[in-house]
């Protein structure tokens, strides 16, 4: 017979997990268009605000982010990053669902694999952010879940494969699940003996620099490999004293920096733009990576940039910069054994 066991006290009964700070400024995110345009008084009508863009594809801005954009400024390259208009709602040709190819380069529930060596681990469809350039904005995430089974699947097919040697842990963003997560991960992967390398891509410390906290350095310095972690920066202006911090604290971990942007009209599509961003992003230790032409995925055309100003811009960057400086101009095509050289 199993005994009953004791009614717990009142103090007992409510033992919540407290949230942590990051998880606290994660839900006061801005979602309401209108609320963010009244914080930066700006006339909602000016700018073309989308109720079918929003019902499309959420808003979502963290407070840190907003922080750094201009009030009174219609043109802030950070909200234009942000905010739904009429222009995400045209179908233009060339432009698709799945504009990289990732439905055919699945491995496994929630594994991608596009590249030899390298297998890309879908970790969540989170984002602290809602970039409406995001080329994964129509992918189905629901079905691609590779935390269920506690990673077991995912894990299996990167086991099973002894040609993978790195592995990159991508989304949505893989900084939106608690560290303890991530750290269990981590721990299923470290049985991969032909594992060498692992690469985080993450927003979040750029848009949340919150979410850099003891637990995630102290996670990151037990990594038995050496790792790279990619951010997103596409303006000078998404950095800030709190960033500088956050990107100080992941180079104490140990890991290696690096910055991948996306050329986008509006935005940093003007050479002072751009040198401001590569300047900006090494003063803050990280190393500038990739500089992307437009993944084409429905609703983002008034993002593109032709491949003649690409080209222009790049050469402008070799003339003004250090080569180290400069990012590699390239684009994703599906099907291609690697990125592409503009």
């Amino acid at each position: 017979m199993i005994t009953a066991a004791p009614l717990a006290t009142p103090e007992q009964a409510i033992t919540p997990v407290p949230a942590s700070r990051w998880q606290l400024a994660w839900r006061q995110a801005l979602r309401d268009p209108m609320a963010l345009l009244a914080r930066l008084q700006l006339d909602p009508a000016m700018l073309g605000v989308s109720a079918e863009a929003l019902a499309q594809f959420p808003m979502r801005v963290p407070e840190a982010f907003v922080s750094r954009m201009r009030v009174g400024d219609a043109n802030d390259p950070l909200l234009r990053q942000v905010l739904p208009i009429d222009d995400e709602m045209r179908l233009v040709e060339g432009f698709s669902l799945d504009a990289v190819g990732d439905g055919p380069a699945r491995k496994a529930t929630g594994v991608i694999q596009k590249y030899r060596g390298r297998a890309l681990l879908v970790t969540t469809g989170s984002c602290a952010v809602h970039c409406r350039y995001c080329f994964r904005r129509h992918f189905d995430y629901a079905a691609e879940n590779a935390a269920r089974g506690n990673w077991h699947e995912a894990v299996a097919a990167i086991a099973t494969d002894p040609d993978i040697d790195e592995v990159i842990l991508s989304g949505g963003d893989p900084l939106s699940l608690a560290t303890h997560k991530l750290a269990e991960l981590t721990d299923a992967l470290r049985a991969v003996p032909h594992l060498k390398r692992l690469r985080i891509h993450s927003r979040l410390p750029v848009v949340l620099p919150e979410r850099v906290d003891d637990d995630l350095v102290r996670w990151l310095a037990s990594l038995p490999w050496p790792v790279a972690f990619v951010i997103h920066a596409n303006h000078a202006n998404e950095f800030d004293a709190a960033v500088d911090q956050a990107m100080a604290r992941l180079r104490g971990a140990g890991v290696h920096l690096l910055n991948q942007a996306v050329l986008l009209r509006g935005v940093n599509d003007a050479l002072p733009e751009l040198i401001a961003l590569s300047e900006r992003s090494f003063a803050a230790g990280v190393l500038p990576y990739y500089l992307f032409q437009l993944d084409r995925v429905q609703g983002v055309a008034h993002f593109e940039v032709s491949d003649e100003r690409a080209l222009e811009l790049h050469a402008g960057l070799m003339a003004h910069l250090s080569g180290y400086l400069v990012p590699k101009l390239v684009r994703e095509i599906a099907g291609d054994t690697s990125k592409r050289p503009l």
